[in-house]
């Protein structure tokens, strides 16, 4: 089993860096940590950076890669050990790449549906709070959504070689956890590779509405929401972000620290599956 930590980062391309830097300053509230030529690192918690857009093609969902940390450096060489047995093909970074991406080490590869993840080893962090933009209320970055072109293939990848927890499923949607948090990683059935959206965690009930309101004044697309899950508990509200990519904040997760006692449940892949309060998710799939 390989020994996973949680997430640390997403890295993003984008055909428009100063688009895409605005919106994550004016709308999402972060904090830029760093700038390099044709790249910007934005903090979301005292971690280095959570979040970097680079100049490139957003279409290609090769460049959408996720970051999660590792243990130590034997984990490391064992993951790549792991894998490669496995038949998947694994890069190691150079020191140049480690140094860009503020980790000690880290090794690249697909999982079976396409989706680029990195292990990393020692992400950085700075000693200093996040001090976002706009009084967003973040608290931290939380959670991935990842597509699926097999879910239970792929769940059993997670599981039983990168060592996630099916905490609930939401159709054949599993929502699965690398700590005692409801969930860090989520996979959504798709004939496609990519990231399917970004969550951060607000403090509180205000926030979201908050959000939710100047959303609406600045014209930005919100696709679901506010409402609630019924499997994490967690207050919710997703928008649109740079390339359609969807952006969620959210609160009050849920945490699960008696693993023996937790048994995951399921939903149903419909509107009150994803939300008790009865808000639709603003797609073609749960209209009327």
């Amino acid at each position: 089993m390989i020994p996973l930590i949680d997430v640390s980062y997403c890295r993003l391309t984008t055909s428009d860096l100063a688009g895409a830097e605005r919106f994550c300053l004016e709308v999402l509230g972060l904090e830029v940590s760093e700038r390099r030529r044709g790249a910007v690192h934005f903090k979301s918690d005292n971690r280095h950076h959570t979040l970097v857009y680079s100049e490139g093609d957003p279409n290609n969902s090769g460049q959408q890669v996720l970051g999660i940390e590792i243990t130590d450096t034997a984990g490391l060489d064992n993951a790549a050990a792991t894998l490669e047995s496995m038949g998947i093909a694994v890069r190691r970074g150079t020191a140049a790449e480690a140094e860009e991406r503020h980790v000690k080490d880290f090794i690249a590869f697909q999982d079976l549906t396409g989706n680029a993840l990195e292990l990393v080893l020692r992400p950085a962090t700075t000693g200093r709070r996040y001090h976002g933009s706009r009084d967003a209320g973040i608290t931290g970055f939380s959670h991935v959504g990842l597509y699926t072109k097999n879910p239970e293939r792929d769940e059993a990848f997670w599981t039983e070689v990168l060592g996630a927890r099916v905490s609930d499923r939401i159709g054949d949607a599993p929502l699965m956890r690398l700590g005692p948090i409801h969930h860090s990683i989520a996979l959504f059935p798709a004939q496609r590779s990519g990231i399917q959206h970004i969550n951060h965690q607000v403090a509180g009930t205000d926030d979201i509405q908050r959000a939710a309101s100047m959303l609406r004044a600045r014209g930005v697309d919100i696709t679901f929401g506010p409402g609630r899950h019924p499997t994490s508990s967690a207050q919710f509200l997703y928008f649109s972000g740079p390339d359609g990519l969807t952006y969620e904040y959210s609160t009050g997760v849920r945490e699960i620290h008696d693993e023996p006692a937790w048994h995951n449940r399921q939903f149903p892949f419909a509107p009150l599956g994803f939300c008790q309060w009865g808000s639709r998710p603003n797609i073609p799939a749960f209209k009327d």
